[in-house]
């Protein structure tokens, strides 16, 4: 006898056939794309430790690591001649760093609700209902609600990067400027024609729920 959550027909004990058994296991296959993720957020932290200890160092006046992060912030344009290496550290070259470790947090945000979110709902259950750490977003995740976060994520990373860019405008031509413009705003429309679409559908998704 089947449970009331077994679907008519459908023994919760049935075991599946092997074509339909070999399908479904075929998803543990994204595991070592996720522990690769994994590794990808060790070398950002690696990558945000080494530029806070060059900030560090700059704050107190070491001359190589001044001109370590003002390589790092302030691009040469092509065919420009090489600018002489700045002596002390600016208020530019500090909101710079500061916003290019933001952007490394931002994106290791959007790697943790990758790996936790696309594990949870696309190969295993991390049964996290009851541990006191369990994040808030993550109780009612599904792909579409994956798709809305990740999309508003990309925005904010986009955003710090636009940011970056008006900053320090002047080591930037117009095309440049203007080109990472219009990608920015792309996502922007990209992320609401997503969420628009979730909106649209939500209704149909309860309804199918209810009929079933």
């Amino acid at each position: 006898m089947s449970s009331p959550l077994t679907p008519p027909g459908l023994s919760r004990t049935e075991p599946l056939r092997p074509l339909p058994k070999l399908i479904f296991m075929s998803r543990w296959l994204q595991l070592p794309l996720y522990l690769g993720l994994i590794v990808a957020q060790a070398v950002y932290v690696y990558h945000f430790w080494t530029e806070l200890v060059h900030l560090i160092e700059a704050a107190f006046g070491n001359k190589e690591a001044i001109g370590m992060l003002a390589e790092a912030v302030m691009p040469v344009a092509p065919g420009a001649a090489a600018s002489v290496p700045p002596t002390k550290l600016t208020e530019t070259t500090i909101m710079l760093v500061v916003l290019g470790l933001i952007d490394v947090v931002m994106i290791s945000n959007l790697l943790i609700m990758v790996i936790v979110g696309g594990y949870e709902t696309f190969v295993s259950r991390l049964h996290l209902e009851s541990h006191p750490d369990q994040p808030e977003w993550l109780s009612h995740v599904n792909a579409s609600v994956l798709k809305v976060k990740l999309g508003t994520a990309i925005i904010g990373i986009s955003s710090i990067h636009l940011l970056k860019t008006f900053i320090n405008a002047a080591h930037y031509d117009a095309k440049t400027i203007l080109a990472q413009t219009g990608i920015h705003l792309a996502f922007l429309l990209s992320a609401m024609a997503i969420a628009y679409c979730d909106r649209l559908m939500a209704p149909m998704l309860k309804q199918d729920a209810h009929a079933h």
